[in-house]
């Protein structure tokens, strides 16, 4: 016999004995409050918000109770779910009552209330610089404007001349004025930003080249900026060139309604030479001078609100986006809701890839810290708190999965339907192998609608060669179609059309698309 058999202090005895220890005492404990008639299981009554659908397990967290619990209600109540489906108001209201809870409904929309602020009134608000936005054909210079107007910049000569592309930057002229550049890779993102409700631009500046005259992508670039109903400011570059004509690039404008002062018109221009800076300081004159007949401001003592100009993904940052704020100031530290992605701003870098602490309205920022990449055009909205940016995103989030609406196909039998009660415009861009055909397709549909009460036909916009991804774009940011007369769409341009919804109906008989 072992020592520890004597003394019988086996250790499976030791461990039954603390246990039965723990159970005496938890017996005593509970006397103890049944004698002094504390209740330690009352149950707690919450107020459960029902928005109008929500999953099984969101209903069971918001209660606080077992989500198998809330699975055996519902089986009950004749609802079979499994705890990732989503359930009605109804159903999840009488839920919440079987369990005793208090609920409460909301819309959906009440989850966004007050995340964008309402105008501010007049007193409020301070000038702010221009957003400008150069357009035009390729080759034309705009690259080159671009480029000298940064030399120019006297920040950028404090600098080091070290800038940094991001999208967007702003310049300050020797007279102290601001001007902030928004560097878009041609019209397609441009009219992108514009369908998804971003006013971003005050000013177009359209760049003709002396020599070229107006080109395809010049048509383009008005049409968009008409389409966008921002002051157009014409720059006719290139004339320092020998066979410079200016001139006739404002005589080929007219065609276009684009009737500039010198033609008697109110449109302002500039002959200009990106290349040897010739009358660029004129340029950003007539800017200033644009921008003070528009009488630009903005409050900048609120919450920040701002547009995504481009969003990428970095080694080491993370999700990053260039942000321009358009009222209020961005500080670092906010929280922060962009589309469906959120974040807190961790760091705000300027136009010349200095870091700073706050961004005001029309200044364009490089915004980290969010939570995963937003698309570009998407409305950036500082929240008041991060409770707030996260419900609203889980919101959005929610409404994406639950809620897929297909884009809405603009068809030529849908928009003629729609006549039906009263005159109505019917938007349409041809493209066609050559000009000839396109002037020709364009003359005859506005002469058959001369005489029509019901449909007016509005050419928003001609052009020679295949459909493009601009064609798309453009014809679903204005409600148009596409005809195409002995031409196609390209590949890429037939796999946005479906994607967008816009019907392109190609022809190769001028009488069957007026019939």
């Amino acid at each position: 016999m072992s020592v520890q058999d004597a003394m019988g202090d086996s250790e499976e005895e030791k461990t039954r004995s603390l246990a039965s220890l723990r159970r005496a005492r938890e017996k005593e404990k509970q006397k103890l409050h049944k004698s002094l008639g504390l209740d330690e299981t009352k149950k707690i009554i919450r107020e459960v918000i029902i928005p109008d659908v929500l999953t099984v397990q969101e209903l069971s967290n918001r209660m606080a109770e077992r989500s198998s619990d809330v699975i055996k209600t519902l089986m009950k109540l004749g609802v079979i779910a499994t705890i990732n489906q989503a359930i009605d108001s109804d159903t999840a209201e009488l839920v919440v009552a079987e369990f005793g809870h208090t609920p409460k409904r909301v819309s959906e929309s009440d989850i966004e209330i007050g995340l964008v602020g309402e105008d501010d009134p007049e007193e409020l608000k301070m000038p702010r610089p221009p957003v400008v936005t150069v357009m035009g054909h390729v080759d034309h210079g705009k690259t080159s404007l671009l480029d000298t107007i940064r030399k120019s910049s006297i920040v950028s000569h404090e600098a080091g001349g070290i800038t940094q592309h991001i999208g967007a930057y702003q310049v300050v002229m020797p007279s102290g004025g601001r001007i902030t550049f928004i560097d878009t890779p041609g019209h397609a993102a441009f009219s992108q930003m514009r369908a998804r409700g971003a006013n971003v631009t005050d000013i177009v500046v359209l760049v003709v080249a002396a020599d070229d005259g107006v080109m395809e992508q010049t048509v383009e670039a008005i049409n968009h900026a008409k389409a966008a109903q921002v002051p157009i400011i014409v720059a006719i570059n290139k004339i320092d060139k020998p066979d410079a004509r200016p001139e006739r690039v404002k005589t080929e404008l007219l065609k276009y309604d684009i009737v500039l002062e010198d033609m008697g018109g109110d449109i302002m221009s500039v002959e200009i030479s990106a290349k040897n800076n010739i009358n660029i300081d004129k340029l950003e004159e007539i800017i200033l001078l644009q921008a003070e007949l528009l009488n630009l401001s903005a409050n900048p003592n609120r919450l920040a609100e701002g547009v995504v100009i481009e969003a990428k993904i970095e080694t080491g940052r993370g999700a990053v986006a260039t942000v321009l704020v358009q009222r209020g100031t961005l500080k670092v530290g906010d929280f922060f809701v962009a589309g469906a992605e959120w974040g807190k701003v961790r760091a705000l870098v300027d136009y010349n890839g200095q870091r700073i602490t706050e961004a005001g309205p029309s200044v364009p920022v490089e915004v980290l810290g969010f939570d995963g990449p937003p698309n570009p055009g998407d409305a950036f909205v500082v929240a008041e708190n991060e409770s707030k940016a996260k419900d609203v995103v889980e919101f959005r989030k929610n409404q994406l999965r639950n809620k897929i609406v297909p884009a809405q196909k603009v068809t030529l039998d849908k928009l003629l339907s729609q006549a039906k009660g009263g005159k109505k415009e019917l938007t349409v861009i041809i493209k066609s192998d050559v000009q000839g055909s396109a002037e020709a397709i364009a003359s005859s549909l506005n002469k058959i609608t001369e005489n029509n009460d019901e449909v007016m036909v509005r050419i928003l916009h001609t052009g020679i060669g295949a459909i493009n991804e601009s064609d798309i774009t453009l014809a679903s940011t204005t409600n148009a179609f596409v005809v195409g007369f002995n031409v196609r769409a390209n590949p890429q341009a037939r796999e946005m059309s479906q994607k967008l919804g816009v019907e392109v109906r190609y022809y190769s008989i001028i009488y069957n698309i007026i019939d």
